[in-house]
């Protein structure tokens, strides 16, 4: 679905032409001294503008698409770690190991590194003069996952006794999941800088201070109204055409 903001920014260019259509049915009397403002320039202003709304449209299912794909792939990583500590659990490893592995198994899930208080906890701790903060060590950006799942990988390829039949929990297939999982994760980071840059050169277009689109829109008003006065057709005409700047 399109965005309200991208909307607003379409409307500016399409409200845009619309005035240079306007302006170029008074003929000779429209007939601007500063450059930006005769017709030549403003229909170069109107392309530009409508190519920087198509570089956008352009570049936002590309971001979309590469944060669906990463989604499907991440998706499914808290419970295969469950069966990869369950995994090492099952095999004769120290306790030691185990809980190096299921420290990082958390990690990768967001595990909380205290329990979630609850209110009755909370009013007990209060009353006594304690903390009630939480402390979360929730690590689940993609980077951070990823980060932790690498670490993961090499701790069991240490594990001497990790020797998983199944092929899923087997390190080369886990080393190729993060593989796969990074490049996914370094496309959607391409595809919003893609994204980010597309929009920038938009609001540029559109919104620059002077020379962008709604403002020089503005001028092209206050000249019509100069020439025509505030009373007279040709200025309803350009004046009800609303121009704003559009976040984002």
């Amino acid at each position: 679905m399109t965005s309200i903001s991208e909307t607003g920014h379409a409307k500016n260019v399409a409200n845009f032409d619309q005035m240079i259509t306007s302006v170029a049915s008074f003929g000779t009397l429209y007939k601007p001294s500063r450059p930006e403002l005769q017709i030549p320039a403003l229909q170069t202003l109107a392309t530009s503008a409508r190519t920087s709304l198509n570089k956008v449209d352009a570049a936002l299912p590309a971001f979309k698409n590469a944060v669906a794909a990463r989604e499907v792939k991440f998706e499914p990583l808290s419970k295969l770690a469950t069966r990869l500590l369950n995994a090492v659990k099952s095999t004769s490893t120290t306790e030691a190991v185990d809980d190096n592995v299921q420290a990082l198994v958390h990690k990768i899930q967001g595990a909380k590194a205290t329990p979630k208080l609850t209110e009755e906890e909370k009013t007990t701790l209060a009353a006594e003069g304690k903390s009630t903060k939480e402390i979360s060590v929730s690590q689940m950006s993609y980077d951070s996952r990823l980060e932790n799942l690498n670490k993961l990988v090499l701790q069991l390829g240490s594990i001497p006794e990790y020797k998983p039949n199944e092929p899923e929990l087997q390190v080369a297939t886990l080393r190729q999941l993060y593989n796969d999982m990074s490049t996914l994760n370094s496309a959607v980071v391409t595809a919003e800088k893609t994204l980010d840059n597309a929009r920038i050169a938009r609001n540029e277009v559109l919104y620059k201070s002077l020379s962008g689109l709604v403002d020089i829109s503005a001028d092209v008003k206050t000249y019509v109204k100069s020439v025509f006065g505030a009373s007279a057709a040709q200025f309803k005409q350009v004046s009800k055409l609303e121009f704003n700047v559009v976040k984002s």
